[in-house]
């Protein structure tokens, strides 16, 4: 047996800055196919410019050799002005000090609105490649530095330069850090569209290469979007148009029309940055789906006795594109496409007031989109009883009826990447719903507690809805001869099955019902890896200035929080459940794959696990009386762990 390696003090190195990014690039540029990240950090920063007043055009131009200049009109840097804490100048340390920027604070001059929040971006741009300058003009005197490899070469000074105020960098991107140094100009292409939209007046002029000059101008703004992404497929005349200013700081510009597609869009801008998760996306789908709803059934287009229209429905063929600004707006990381914290009470609110009013205005038009949703929803419904008679073919055969579920699946074609979540019940369900990720993972609710199947025959559970239900969404077959269930990783639906409930008693018993299912009729779920159980946080833990919050798991992680914070003011709600929970907890907590928590149930001895399965779900009283006794202490530590 080799000798095992030891790591001595020497192994346990601190790496600068610099050395870090270079070392990990991926960490700030996310992919490092194309050095493209550079250019939209880059331009970010003359966005922000502009958006606050200064400068109406920006100039980009991609040399034959990949080297990229950017020339904005905005204030431009302080010259030569100098810092106490290490002597760099302003521009110096804005390109080479990481987490350095003006734009952090909320009553700064950037009023805490700005894309480049982080003081990350141009610096990576700076490490990242083989020679960068950048040059500001200001008060008719320029200041300009190179940097090579990421570190300070020079800086020359010039005074009477008559020439508009702004910022000028040019830099070579490192092949050594990227598979291809160059950008990708149609992604570019189409960010410079979209951001000339959303800042109408704002001209982008763009040189790639040989190709001719481009230019990109908007006077309609998100008008001129929707006309582009959708040309003559909008089926009403009278679109949704919203720009709201609630106040200084926090503005929206909305617009949702509908198309004859199948599909639906939403293209959601934050701070003129694309995003693509989010509470804001989740809300917002959540109070459109209300309203629609809502305003349905009040013109008896939806009958008493029939049930809401889910999400999916009423956005079949609806396009929506909208630009939040707003402050105190947290990322997941530095390409800033998944939001995890941003406060939309400014702006529901008044929406869907606006909203109300114009489904009031446009009641012909909105019949017609009503129309279309319960169209599709007639599709749904007709698309899962055919594949429920498609399967009810083999399950005659192996005597297994057919049943309804109320399974709101996933898109995707590649189950192999899809998820789905087992609820206990509607309330529970809907937030996860609203929450998911509806191209991989699914929702399905089952009613209350689920059969105790440690002594019952497969004959017995095929009479029993709910596991049924399961049984068909899993993809499950039934053995007629050994009656168990089995399945083919080929016609297995979901890659992962995560049994979701409540961190309290109930909930840990709703788990265990679940899994003695699925020990007790298809094992080889468990032992190839598919079953999951969800860990909810009990706690919610909001800081005094009410912005920041944090969750925690268990009374553990409170007691840990709460020696750290002596002293601090705070607030600590106990989450109550699933169905309590709102849709932006739910989603930051339960479906964002980043964040939540999820654990893999593993046997490691059958025999022992058989055991414990008679021992706990099984007649006898007296094994689960000991069994309980002896393990009172670890309550709770499945949540912990």
């Amino acid at each position: 047996m080799a000798d095992k390696k030891l790591y001595n003090k020497d192994s346990i190195e601190s790496l600068s800055p610099l050395e870090f990014t270079r070392l990990r690039p991926q960490v700030y540029c996310g992919d490092t196919t194309y050095s493209t990240q550079l250019l939209v950090e880059i331009v970010s920063n003359s966005i922000d410019e502009y958006r606050l007043g200064h400068g109406n055009k920006i100039e980009v131009t991609v040399d034959e050799n990949d080297a990229v200049t950017v020339r904005d009109y905005g204030q431009g840097f302080l010259i030569n002005e100098k810092r106490k804490e290490d002597g760099k100048t302003v521009l110096e340390a804005a390109f080479s000090v990481l987490n350095t920027s003006g734009k952090y604070k909320d009553d700064g001059v950037y009023e805490g609105t700005s894309l480049g929040s982080f003081g990350i971006g141009s610096k990576i741009t700076t490490y990242l490649s083989h020679r960068l300058t950048v040059t500001s003009y200001r008060d008719k005197k320029s200041e300009s530095i190179v940097f090579k490899e990421g570190e300070f070469s020079s800086r020359s000074l010039a005074s009477g330069v008559n020439v508009p105020s702004g910022t000028l960098v040019k830099y070579e991107p490192s092949e050594e850090f990227f598979t291809n140094k160059g950008i990708e100009v149609k992604k570019i292409r189409e960010l410079f569209k979209t951001i000339s939209c959303l800042c109408p007046g704002l001209t982008i002029e763009f040189k790639y290469k040989n190709d001719e000059l481009e230019t990109y101008f908007s006077q309609n703004g998100l008008d001129d979007y929707i006309k582009d992404a959708i040309g003559d497929k909008e089926i009403i005349k009278n679109r949704f148009h919203s720009t709201i200013n609630a106040d200084e700081k926090n503005k929206i510009d909305f617009i949702l029309t509908y198309t004859g597609d199948y599909t639906a869009s939403m293209v959601a801008y934050v701070n003129t940055g694309l995003t693509d998760r989010g509470p804001h996306i989740t809300l917002l789908k959540t109070f459109i789906t209300r309203e629609f709803n809502k305003y349905f059934r009040e013109k008896g287009w939806l009958k008493e006795k029939d049930d809401n229209l889910e999400g999916s429905d009423i956005q079949e063929g609806m396009y929506i594109v909208f630009n939040i600004t707003a402050p105190n707006v947290a990322y997941n990381a530095q390409v800033k496409s998944t939001i995890t914290r941003i406060d939309m009470k400014p702006f529901t609110g008044p929406l869907a007031d606006e909203l109300r009013l114009w489904l009031d205005a446009n009641e012909k038009e909105i019949k017609v989109i009503a129309d279309k949703a319960i169209n599709a929803r007639k599709a749904r419904e007709a698309a899962k009883k055919a594949r429920d008679a498609v399967r009810g073919t083999e399950k005659k055969k192996e005597k297994v009826v057919k049943v309804d579920s109320k399974l709101a699946d996933c898109s995707s074609k590649n189950r192999k990447l899809c998820e789905i979540y087992i609820t206990e019940g509607d309330s529970a369900s809907g937030n996860l719903k609203t929450a998911r990720d509806n191209k991989t993972q699914a929702v399905m609710p089952v009613r209350g507690k689920i059969l105790n199947t440690q002594k019952a025959s497969l004959d017995k559970i095929q009479k029993n809805q709910e596991i049924m239900s399961m049984i068909q969404a899993f993809g499950l077959r039934a053995d007629p001869k050994t009656m168990k269930l089995t399945y083919n990783p080929e016609d297995l639906r979901y890659g992962k099955i995560i049994i979701m409930s409540d961190a309290d008693v109930d909930g840990a018993h709703i788990k265990n019902l679940f899994y003695t299912f699925i020990w007790n009729f298809c094992p080889q779920l468990i032992k190839d890896g598919y079953v999951y159980a969800g860990v909810p946080p009990l706690y919610k833990i909001t800081e005094g200035n009410g912005k920041n919050y944090t969750y925690l798991k268990n009374d553990e992680a409170l007691e840990a929080y709460r020696a750290e914070h002596e002293g601090k003011k705070y607030v600590v709600n106990r989450l109550k459940g699933l169905g309590e929970m709102s849709a932006a907890e739910t989603e930051e907590t339960l479906t964002d794959k980043d964040n939540r928590i999820i654990k893999q149930i593993t046997v490691e001895d059958v025999k022992a696990a058989d055991k414990l399965f008679e021992d706990l779900m099984g007649g006898g009283v007296t094994a689960r009386k000991e069994f309980v006794k002896e393990h009172s202490k670890d309550a709770g530590q499945y949540n912990a762990e």
